[in-house]
């Protein structure tokens, strides 16, 4: 029960991760002003504007997405164990004897 509350907590988290980012405005930081083209003053890697509230929470979504990861990833596993534990090995033959020769009837 606890574990499809955390599947579903992770989900909304990367359902409002997705919207946060794609809220986001571009920083204006493409190759052409890069290089001295398309004419803006900015530095080579953009102007540096303050933390917006977006910003923010792109972090802490963020910080949510990869804990959430990593807290499902430990709690979704089913116990010690291998691929193969329920695996039966190659079967044994009955017997390792040699066959004796039946005895002919008198």
């Amino acid at each position: 029960m606890l574990y499809y509350l955390l599947v579903v907590l992770y989900v909304l988290v990367c359902l409002l991760l997705l919207l946060v980012v794609l809220l986001q405005q571009g920083k204006g930081g493409d190759m052409a002003s890069a290089f001295g083209g398309g004419g803006s003053s900015q530095t080579a890697f953009g102007a540096r504007a303050g933390a917006t509230v977006l910003t923010r929470a792109t972090t802490i979504l963020g910080a949510l997405f990869m804990i959430g990861a990593i807290v499902i990833g430990i709690y979704g596993q089913r116990g010690p164990g291998s691929v193969l534990s329920g695996v039966r090995g190659p079967s044994q033959p009955a017997s390792t004897q040699p066959a004796t020769p039946a005895q002919p009837k008198k």
